[in-house]
């Protein structure tokens, strides 16, 4: 059986971006693979967050992963700070990561250019750590959103150094996998790029009716089309993206018309939108409610999670420090 593997930052709560472009797929391969779904506390340490809400992030990102469907008894959950294999991996690898590659990645570009006062080794080395992540468990295929493409391929690039440096085929080069879909990049409601809580632009999985509909009545807008057929700005086109993932194709066919006949009228679009946005999440956030407060039953799911991780961690870094040459008196 193939192994997936993927993460979620614990920076928060859930938001759309995170369902359609990564928790869907979660759920639909933990039927026929061998799944590790972890929760990426490590990761969040490149913004630096409050050590205080640590904890209740981490909390929050396990209890959405299991109320939208994914089912401890089908993969293993974890947390990825209970995993100490990740991060002795993460330095092995970095000694055959570089400065210039590292540097030239979009992601870390565009960080740096909203945290200029934080651009620390972390950051940098973000591909590094994924790339841990994913060959910890020699994944074969992982489920990543249009923004982690360049992390998966530098992942690919590090196994196959990995293997060409000590002359070994040991790690597999894992492919991004979505069920034959595009892979999908949910845009913000603020018209800029993808969906992100950094960005303030989310609707949460949690989000209640009201915030949701406040939310989507908020969303970037202009006076119309004034030409038939014309071509959307894209603020506009980032509403009909997130349109067609929701709502019934006859539900986007009717708004695309309006569009080209310049009969659109942007309340009742984001009207259609709220509504179906809420009809899509809140089977979701009622069970969020449900596990919440059940202590007992998330302690068992992350015990038992970090139990099954280390075991395939465990044999992975005996096996690469004994190909990189460590061995014991």
């Amino acid at each position: 059986m193939e192994t997936v593997l993927s993460g979620i930052r614990s920076t928060g709560n859930l938001h759309l971006g995170n369902y359609y472009g990564a928790l869907r797929n979660f759920i639909k391969m933990q039927e026929e693979y061998q799944c590790f779904f972890f929760i990426a506390d490590y990761h969040s340490l490149t913004t630096h967050p409050n050590p205080h809400e640590m904890h209740g992030n981490v909390r929050n990102v396990l209890t959405e992963y299991l109320a939208a469907g994914i089912d401890p008894d089908k993969a293993t959950i974890y947390v990825q700070s209970d995993v100490p294999e990740i991060p002795e991996l993460y330095l092995l690898l970095n000694m055959h990561a570089y400065l210039g590659e590292l540097s030239k990645t979009a992601s870390f570009k565009e960080k740096a250019r909203k945290q200029p006062e934080n651009v620390n080794a972390g950051l940098l080395t973000y591909p590094t750590l994924m790339a841990a992540d994913i060959l910890i468990h020699n994944a074969h295929k992982v489920p990543v959103g249009k923004d982690q493409e360049q992390h998966l391929e530098m992942t690919r690039k590090f196994a196959r150094r990995f293997n060409n440096f000590y002359q070994v085929e040991y790690f597999r080069e894992p492919a991004a996998f979505n069920f034959g879909e595009d892979l999908l990049k949910i845009p913000g409601l603020d018209g800029s790029g993808k969906m992100g809580k950094s960005e303030g632009n989310c609707v949460f999985l949690a989000d209640d009716a009201k915030t949701i509909e406040k939310k989507v009545k908020r969303a970037l807008t202009d006076a119309g089309p004034t030409a038939p057929n014309s071509t959307k700005p894209d603020y506009i086109e980032n509403l009909f993206t997130i349109l067609k993932v929701v709502s019934t194709p006859e539900v986007v066919t009717h708004f695309e018309e309006k569009w080209n006949t310049c009969d659109i009228r942007y309340g009742d679009l984001k009207k259609q939108l709220a509504e179906d946005i809420i009809r899509a999440t809140s089977p979701i956030r009622e069970r969020i409610i449900d596990i919440q407060n059940n202590e007992a039953y998330l302690a068992k799911v992350t015990k038992e999670g970090a139990e099954k991780a280390r075991i395939s961690a465990a044999k992975t870094l005996r096996e690469v420090r004994e190909i990189m040459g460590f061995k014991k008196f």
